[in-house]
């Protein structure tokens, strides 16, 4: 299991087309909160899908939930996440 996977379920039963979250809410949501990158470097939000890749935030978060990070403000310290037209989640 996934450090990420309690996003994904969340994001899976919101059911909502756009999700904006707080970095708090986010670091409440993932056991053992955010990893200080995701405070400083917006790369860390890619969108990426590549089961060869090492990034399972993304891989195994919002994007196996159907979403993809449309914005993310590391000064407000939110992300928005949108529903891929792709998706039928």
């Amino acid at each position: 299991m996934s450090k990420y996977s309690t996003l994904r379920d969340w994001l899976r039963s919101s059911g909502r087309s756009s999700v904006r979250m707080s970095f708090d809410e986010l670091d409440d949501l993932v056991p053992g909160g955010l990893p200080p990158s995701a405070y400083r470097h917006v790369p860390w939000w890619s969108n990426e899908s590549d089961p060869a890749s090492t990034h399972s935030r993304s891989r195994l978060g919002w994007v196996a939930a159907g979403y993809r990070v449309e914005t993310v403000n590391l000064t407000q310290r939110h992300v928005v996440f949108v529903r891929r037209a792709d998706s039928a989640a």
